[in-house]
Order: C-alpha cells, then sequence, then structure tokens
C-alpha cells in the first residue's frame, strides 16, 4: 500500500488529478468512488464531505478541491519542479485561482443557461463571460507556459479546463486555447493519464 492514495471516477474532474499525480511521478493507489452510491456514502464522506471526486491523503494529510490537489503536489514534491520558487509565484498563483473562481463559475453559468443579469454583475466574482475568456487568453499567450517559461501545476489545472472547454464546447473556440492546449498535449504524462482513465472508463462500461 502506497503513502499516496487518489479517490476518482474516471468521468469526473479526478481526471485533472491524474495528470497532475502523473507528473508527479510518485506511486499511489486509487480508489473508484462510484456516483450513485459510494460518493455519499459514510465512509467516503469521511475524506470529503461534500460527497465529491477526486480527493488524496497523503499520509494523514486530506486534500479535496482540484486547484488545491494540485497546488499541495506541487508543494508535497518539490523535486520534481512543478511550482516556481517562493519568490516568483505571483503568476502561478494568479491563474491557478482565476481558473477556480471566475473561470469555473462563469463557465458554469453559461452551460447551465444562467446569465447574469446586466444589474448584477458587480454581485458577481466571475464577471462577464466576455471578459472571463478575454482574460483567459491573454493568460495562455503571455508566456509559453501560465506562469512563465516553465511548465508548473497550474498549466495542468488550467490546461484542464481549457481542453474540456473545447471538448464539449464550453469554451470559446480561440487560436490561443488550441495552442496553448497543443503545447500541453506534448507532455509523456498528459498522454499516460488519459490512456489510464480512458481504459478506467471502457472498464466500467463493460463490468
Amino acid at each position: 500500500m502506497n503513502d499516496l492514495t487518489f479517490y476518482t471516477h474516471p468521468m469526473s474532474r479526478g481526471r485533472i488529478i491524474r495528470w497532475m499525480l502523473e507528473e508527479v511521478g510518485a506511486p499511489y493507489d486509487t480508489k473508484i468512488i462510484g456516483f450513485d452510491s459510494d460518493m455519499k456514502a459514510g465512509e467516503y464522506k469521511a475524506i470529503n464531505p461534500m460527497g465529491k471526486v477526486p480527493a488524496i491523503k497523503h499520509g494523514d494529510v486530506v486534500v479535496t478541491e482540484c486547484a488545491a490537489i494540485c497546488a499541495y503536489l506541487a508543494d508535497a514534491f518539490p523535486e520534481k519542479g512543478l511550482a516556481p520558487p517562493n519568490s516568483n509565484r505571483g503568476l502561478y498563483y494568479r491563474w491557478l485561482f482565476f481558473a477556480a473562481g471566475p473561470l469555473e463559475m462563469g463557465v458554469t453559468n453559461r452551460a447551465m443557461g444562467f446569465e447574469i443579469p446586466e444589474d448584477k454583475y458587480r454581485m458577481a466574482g466571475c464577471g462577464r463571460f466576455e471578459d472571463i475568456m478575454d482574460t483567459l487568453e491573454y493568460a495562455v499567450t503571455q508566456t509559453a507556459f501560465i506562469a512563465g517559461e516553465t511548465f508548473t501545476a497550474a498549466d495542468v489545472y488550467v490546461g484542464s479546463h481549457i481542453g474540456w472547454g473545447l471538448q464539449f464546447g464550453t469554451l470559446e473556440k480561440r487560436l490561443a486555447f488550441t495552442d496553448y492546449l497543443a503545447r500541453l498535449a506534448q507532455r509523456p504524462a498528459f498522454s499516460r493519464a488519459q490512456e489510464i482513465d480512458d481504459a478506467l472508463i471502457k472498464q466500467t462500461k463493460t463490468s
């Protein structure tokens, strides 16, 4: 049994963390949590009271929320270089939490058909969808990667949002987004993670 346990489902945001774990390269155990009963069962809710995946347990430390897990793993395995030095984390934190906040909220609102009334935008932390898209394009075009010239955990998180958004049509298909995603897709860990979860989906459908 490994010191690191990953709770997930292959058709969930757990795919983000699968990629991050493959970037880290440390051995880990995977526990597949079913949507219908397992996620709401008492055993798993002791890990995440929200009854959602993904989550990780590293020794005695439990972490939930994808952005938090990415940041935690980057710090827990500093030898992998997946976080900038402490003195140079401005862009890293900025775009990691932009994706976890305005981007996530704005895209979800749009996908569910919810439009924030014009007179309520000041109350909504995500702002206008058009502004979110313009800001995301700005973020991925300033440097080779989201936090500079080096790949980081923030690219795992932002890149996953862009990948899903382009796949399911919840993001505008801009050249800046497709170019950025193409750079990330060249990483071996990205390919490994995709293959692992795609194989698990096939197993789930045939079992």
